[in-house]
């Protein structure tokens, strides 16, 4: 079975989530991109993948187009393995890290959808069975920085069946108004995005722990800065979570090696695909780090991390993105009821995505 075509298709579908707009990148966040990778092979089986595009969308569609697509055609679909370390390997020069990973990403689990299609089985099947189909989101509140909204979210969501919720939040009052409004017995994250010195990470941590927080988030800037996550986490006697700007099993090698994390946080579409997910899912599990994907997508890399985690024997939190969008590419299918979710049962990742959604969405002028 070889690879015969592939397309590569941005999207790009408005939101809203209750607050001002803020910077992301350069710009201001309006849209949710997404960067559908879609093989076609010589049997007529179509696969779909989804390579991590927020702000960066006409460089990962050029890097998809000119560098990665003409090493696809006329190569072995069912040797995805084999694919995923040749494209590594001969892409390196250009990084081994950042958006050649993330595209990487995108054709991998478009592989996997495909070998699913192939068997007539779902893809957690090819993992190894599923452990677990009740799986358990959390919500994932954007930034608002206004204690009031954060303790409306929080109170919506929670009247919505999450039983969890994360944060992206940066102040005091802020965590304490989510806090009061959660109560007491509800687990709360707060995911900072690196924002943080050492010193200044250490002084946050203990500010918030009064707020007994389930983890705190990428406190420190650089995020690869391992050795000083690890003494932020020993010395606050805070948990650290961690990943989500890691690329391939090697930097989570050295990340779990340094004792950085309590919770290991892997992006499929960005440490490289399926593929590259099972090893580190692999190493955390040996080293008695708790996998916690990380997941605020809603393409073919959502359900592919749903396939992930139900095959996960300690299964972690579902991470679902807190806003309401125009469209999406599987309807309400992938929708959580009452903060959880079932795996799809189709072969492959489970659901086609919705052909109106990507003609009605498709970026036009990349």
């Amino acid at each position: 079975m070889k690879i015969a075509k592939v397309d590569i298709i941005p999207l790009a579908i408005p939101f809203e989530f209750g607050g001002k707009p803020y910077g992301f990148g350069s710009h201001a966040w309006r849209s949710l991109n997404t960067m559908l990778v879609r093989i076609e092979t010589d049997t007529g089986i179509v696969g779909w993948g989804d390579a991590f595009a927020y702000n960066s969308r006409r460089a990962i569609q050029g890097i998809l187009e000119e560098m990665v697509v003409p090493m696809l055609i006329g190569e072995d679909a069912t040797d995805i393995a084999g694919l995923s370390h040749r494209l590594q390997k001969n892409l390196h020069l250009f990084g081994r890290y950042g958006m050649i990973i993330h595209a990487i990403s995108g054709v991998d689990i478009a592989l996997w959808d495909i070998a699913g299609k192939a068997a007539g089985v779902p893809v957690v099947n090819l993992l190894g069975g599923c452990v677990r189909d009740d799986l358990v989101g959390y919500s994932s509140l954007f930034k608002y920085a206004d204690p009031d909204l954060v303790a409306s979210k929080v109170k919506s969501s929670l009247d919505e069946g999450f039983g969890l919720i994360k944060l992206h939040e940066t102040g005091v009052a802020e965590v304490a108004a989510a806090r009061k409004s959660a109560g007491p017995n509800v687990p709360i994250m707060v995911d900072t995005n690196c924002p943080w010195t050492p010193t200044e990470a250490y002084d946050m941590a203990m500010k918030f722990k009064p707020y007994d927080l389930l983890w705190l988030e990428e406190p420190i800037f650089p995020p690869e800065d391992f050795i000083s996550l690890a003494k932020l986490r020993a010395d606050s006697g805070v948990a650290i979570a961690a990943g989500e700007n890691a690329c391939t099993a090697f930097q989570f090698r050295e990340m779990i090696k340094a004792g950085a994390v309590t919770y290991a946080q892997p992006s499929v579409s960005k440490v490289g695909g399926i593929t590259e997910f099972r090893k580190i899912s692999a190493l955390a599990a040996l080293n008695g780090v708790q996998l916690m994907p990380h997941s605020p997508y809603f393409g073919p890399g959502f359900l592919a991390t749903l396939h992930l985690t139900a095959a996960e024997a300690n299964p972690g939190y579902v991470e679902w993105f807190y806003l309401d969008r125009e469209a999406c590419l599987y309807g309400d299918s992938i929708k959580p009821v009452n903060g959880r979710y079932t795996v799809p049962s189709g072969p492959g990742l489970g659901i086609e995505p919705d052909a109106e959604v990507i003609k009605d969405y498709r970026v036009k002028d990349a």
